[in-house]
């Protein structure tokens, strides 16, 4: 890169660890660290919740996914239909957990399925959330190497100290809006680049002609995920998209936690509708960079060259680092190192929270640094800030594979951790603790023994059929009678307009679809 695209790159450092001294100097609790005191609004936390999930997959993995990945194409926007349906079940599981006090949405489940879930939850979120994190560290560190040119190792220790000097200063707050700070830059990186693209693109209509016409396939209904070549077609990523959307923004710590911190019930569920309303144009900005990508791909042959034998994600950073100009390219890769960090510093965070107020509080621990609630929070943080960058560093020496392992792990586990959620609605009896245990443990031997014996089905269906079986235990081995407790339910409108949402999401991909025919 050029010295202007460095100093662009210094500044946005710069900035991000001001802003988290100045966030920092105004906490007094853990509280303010953990919730930023209760005090954020619907637009901020909706703001943060798009720029978390889609930082990794943004100028990443979208754009290779869709121009160049073996298997890949624009059926990628499929998965978008499941969003605003997963809004709508969040809406209620927000209602279960939101309410004064509560630091980790695990603490809601004790009440009604015993302290050993509660815990057994919270730790397969510690460990699972953990080994994520570390590898999503490993994965954006080879990216952000490409992008400043730099050793592996050497990128691994910039984006994992960097997240963890501002994070362990300013907490949830410095995640969110440093969060909203990428998400800006990400989209505007996105539509640049799909600007500039048009401008080197000779022919785009000669070229789009002659693109593979199975990465212009927008609906794939040519399967239901259960053969290997069928893992990305409309039904697992619709249903099972559904219920890993629905685990994922409802009840995973890392993204739960931001909907804990909003101002009131009414801010959280408003910050759920926003998330399911907006991530979508994001995403085509994204793929619509991808599909240019793999369009101005066919007539390079510095880029073609370049990506013999290298994994298909490098194909946005080498575009970005050899074609777009210079300033541009540092406020893209300064995006691109903010990316990165995301994929860090809330989940740090989160897991700092869990390991707090489910598992030590209360507890004294006779360390230095350990006995003020403020200062041991922050300890915690920057303890798992260091596990991480431990894990990524490990990772750095294995196969690309362990990413597909990693999703895979994850998905084993959501279906069963939502079903606990999901009994929190229903109106049945208490379950002995025992009990609940159990059928959270057979949902996720379910998923196990699809990987193991049939492992040609698609791991996105893997949230449903776990969630089916711990679901089914939970409500079997409950108690008869009737738990009293009144939700509040959300707005019909609400419904109503996710409902309208979905629709229009579904009638853009037909359009769509029709036009690149």
């Amino acid at each position: 890169m050029a010295p202007l695209d460095w100093i662009v790159v210094t500044l946005y450092i710069a900035g991000m660890i001001g802003l988290s001294l100045w966030l920092g100097a105004r906490q007094k609790a853990q509280s303010d660290y953990y919730l930023a005191g209760n005090r954020l609004g619907s637009w901020t936390i909706a703001g943060s919740m798009i720029a978390t999930q889609c930082s990794a997959i943004s100028l990443i993995g979208a754009p290779a996914f869709i121009a160049i990945k073996q298997g890949g194409g624009l059926k990628w926007l499929q998965y978008e239909l499941a969003v605003p349906l997963a809004a709508i079940g969040i809406l209620y599981l927000v209602g279960a957990y939101k309410q004064p006090g509560v630091v980790t949405i695990f603490s809601a489940v004790e009440k009604r399925l015993g302290a050993p879930t509660r815990k057994t939850l919270s730790l397969l979120f510690l460990s699972g959330r953990g080994l994520a994190t570390g590898v999503a560290l490993y994965a954006m560190s080879v990216v952000v190497a490409v992008c400043l040119e730099t050793e592996l190792l050497t990128a691994i220790l910039i984006v994992g100290g960097l997240s963890m000097l501002y994070t362990t200063i300013g907490g949830i707050e410095a995640d969110i809006y440093s969060d909203i700070i990428q998400l800006i830059i990400l989209w505007l990186s996105a539509m640049a680049c799909g600007a500039y693209l048009l401008t080197l693109i000779e022919s785009p209509s000669e070229r789009l002609t002659n693109f593979d016409p199975s990465r212009l396939q927008v609906l794939d209904t040519s399967g239901f995920g259960l053969t290997s070549d069928s893992s990305y077609t409309l039904w697992p990523m619709l249903i099972g998209g559904f219920f890993l959307y629905l685990a994922y923004y409802g009840c995973d710590q890392s993204q739960a936690q931001r909907l804990l911190a909003a101002r009131d019930m009414r801010t959280a569920r408003k910050a759920v509708f926003l998330n399911g309303c907006l991530r979508f144009p994001l995403v085509l900005t994204y793929c619509a960079f991808g599909l240019l990508l793999g369009l101005f791909y066919q007539e390079s042959s510095w880029l073609q060259e370049k990506m013999v034998g290298t994994n298909p994600d490098f194909i946005a950073p080498y575009f970005i680092i050899e074609y777009m100009p210079t300033g541009l390219k540092g406020v893209i890769v300064a995006g691109i190192l903010a990316a990165a960090m995301s994929s860090l510093d809330s989940n740090i965070n989160s897991m700092s929270a869990a390991l707090e107020n489910d598992f030590l509080k209360e507890r004294r621990i006779p360390l230095p640094g350990f006995r003020n609630p403020l200062q041991r929070a922050r300890s915690f943080t920057l303890v798992f800030g260091v596990l991480c960058c431990l894990l990524a560093i490990l990772f750095s020496g294995s196969q690309a594979t362990v990413l597909v392992l990693v999703n895979a792990v994850s998905s084993a586990f959501n279906g069963p951790i939502l079903a606990c959620f999901v009994f929190l609605l229903l109106p049945r009896g208490g379950i002995r603790p025992r009990h609940s245990v159990l059928s959270l443990c057979a949902g996720i031997a379910s998923n196990v023994a699809l990987w193991l014996f049939l492992p040609q089905v698609s791991w996105l269906w893997w949230n449903l059929s776990g969630f089916l079986v711990s679901i089914a235990g939970l409500v079997a081995l409950s108690q008869k009678g009737t738990h009293h407790k009144q939700l509040q339910r959300p707005s019909p409108r609400t419904t109503i307009s996710l409902l309208t949402c979905f629709s229009a999401i579904a009638i853009a991909l037909i359009v769509l679809q029709l036009l690149l025919r």
